[in-house]
């Protein structure tokens, strides 16, 4: 197997958490840039996507992002989904952004 088809394979079976990462190294870059609000706002979302990816593919499809079982994961991205992204949402902002 060449590398190229190593990659290819990767990429094509672990798609779904690449997705999340690259929206996490996104939310890391607002975080570092001053915008730490917007980066919450964003792992937030991010967590979000990961419990829809979750509910929505199958346990093949999914990857990296099955722990357990889908309704246990599902529940348990989107309870921390919304926790996140309501302490973001509300979270005084003390003169940043």
């Amino acid at each position: 197997m060449t590398a190229r088809e190593f990659v290819r394979k990767v990429f094509a079976g672990q798609w779904p958490i690449l997705v999340v990462g690259l929206i996490f190294i996104a939310a890391f870059a607002l975080v570092v840039a001053g915008y730490w609000r917007r980066g919450a706002l964003v792992i937030g979302i991010g967590v979000g996507v990961a419990a829809a990816l979750r509910l929505t593919l199958t346990d093949d499809r999914a990857g990296l992002l099955v722990v357990r079982s889908r309704a246990i994961d599902f529940v348990t991205t989107a309870t921390v989904s919304a926790a996140v992204l309501y302490i973001a949402w509300t979270i005084d902002p003390l003169g940043t952004s």
